[in-house]
């Protein structure tokens, strides 16, 4: 076979191998680029979660830092309140150990303002023994002594009062009520000696009036003021 003949074909066999390593090479270059691709969409796809997840870490920290602030402030305002509830609680307490203090000395007063309308209404059946028991009791609790009969009612019904108003004050701070709440007898038993409300010895009348007015006898001269 003549060189002439030959040649022309080894040129065309010469392109068709270049042609297929081409075509293998441009494959193979496509299938890296899909790959690649393929890389970088999950790549993006991780890039995104990640930026999520930080969103919501960084929410939920932001959250949780918000709730204890909140925390915080109410438990300090709740201590507030519990320090300010003990100041009350220990004023509460020195007002309702007065009253009962003071009820006590007007019960004290009542007693010895009876001793001496005893005194007074029998005053051939005492003796100098108990006269002067009777003054010293008398002299103790700053008890003026009456110059009649009536008179010293007069003193035991407004000893009365004063023990009567103690009462009202002690109920009035334990109970909490203001200023022009109203009471009844039944209110008042249970800070009274024997739990009974008093009755003047003359046969007056008392009215209780409301928190903040003293209780009254119906009889002209039986008043504290």
């Amino acid at each position: 076979m003549k060189l002439t003949t030959v040649l022309p074909w080894l040129c065309v066999v010469g392109s068709l191998s270049g042609l297929a390593w081409f075509y293998s090479a441009n494959q193979k270059k496509e299938a890296d680029m899909a790959v690649l691709r393929a890389d970088s969409e999950q790549l993006q796809q991780l890039r995104a979660e990640l930026e999520e997840t930080k969103k919501g870490q960084t929410q939920k920290e932001s959250d949780e830092l918000a709730r204890l602030r909140r925390d915080h402030e109410e438990l300090l305002r709740l201590r507030n309140e519990v320090r300010q509830l003990r100041g009350d609680k220990q004023q509460l307490t020195g007002q309702v150990e007065a009253a009962q203090t003071q009820a006590q000395n007007a019960q004290a007063q009542v007693q010895a303002q009876a001793q001496a309308i005893r005194a007074a209404q029998a005053p051939q059946a005492t003796t100098p023994e108990q006269q002067a028991a009777a003054q010293a009791f008398a002299a103790r609790y700053a008890i003026q002594q009456a110059a009649n009969p009536e008179q010293a009612k007069a003193n035991a019904c407004m000893n009365n009062l004063r023990q009567i108003e103690g009462a009202k004050q002690q109920w009035a701070l334990e109970k909490g009520k203001p200023a022009g709440a109203i009471l009844t007898q039944a209110d008042l038993t249970p800070y009274l000696p024997n739990n009974t409300v008093p009755a003047c010895p003359a046969g007056g009348v008392y009215t209780l009036n409301p928190i903040g007015l003293g209780p009254l006898c119906n009889i002209p001269g039986h008043s504290t003021k």
